[in-house]
């Protein structure tokens, strides 16, 4: 099985070394996407700007990949990591915001201690998009 590892320069680069994310076996492994602003390297403000930032990221790692945020040929599997269990509310807003119908299946550890300040961190597993976007 092919790995191929997949960069955007929409996102911020790795902070360590590791790949922003991995297509094998028909699927794209996103590592966690920080509520980085790609144009700066620094964290944008607050937990809601970093949860959007952290999904604008993601959803540029996954264009690149041949996939997406929304719901054909996309996001099976969201992990969130956060720092503040406070913050549940205003990030599950955010989600809802931005996740497809059915939403995908989803993980969100709280009290996580994250580098830079970050208050978030989003992983994901989605489908390598296998039929055409109209």
């Amino acid at each position: 099985m092919d790995r191929i590892a997949v960069t955007s320069e929409r996102a911020p680069t790795a902070l360590g070394p590791y790949s922003q994310a991995i297509v094998a076996g028909g699927f794209v492994f996103c590592s966690g996407m920080p509520g980085i602003d790609p144009a700066t390297g620094k964290p944008v403000d607050g937990i809601e700007a970093q949860t959007e930032q952290a999904l604008c990221n993601l959803g540029a790692v996954l264009a690149a990949a041949g996939s997406g945020l929304d719901g054909l040929d996309g996001l099976v599997k969201l992990t969130v990591f956060y720092t503040h269990v406070e913050d549940f509310p205003v990030i599950n807003q955010v989600l809802a915001r931005h996740m497809p119908d059915p939403p995908p299946a989803r993980s969100a550890p709280a009290g996580v201690v994250l580098p830079h300040g970050l208050l978030i961190s989003v992983e994901a597993i989605a489908v390598v998009a296998t039929r055409s976007r109209d």
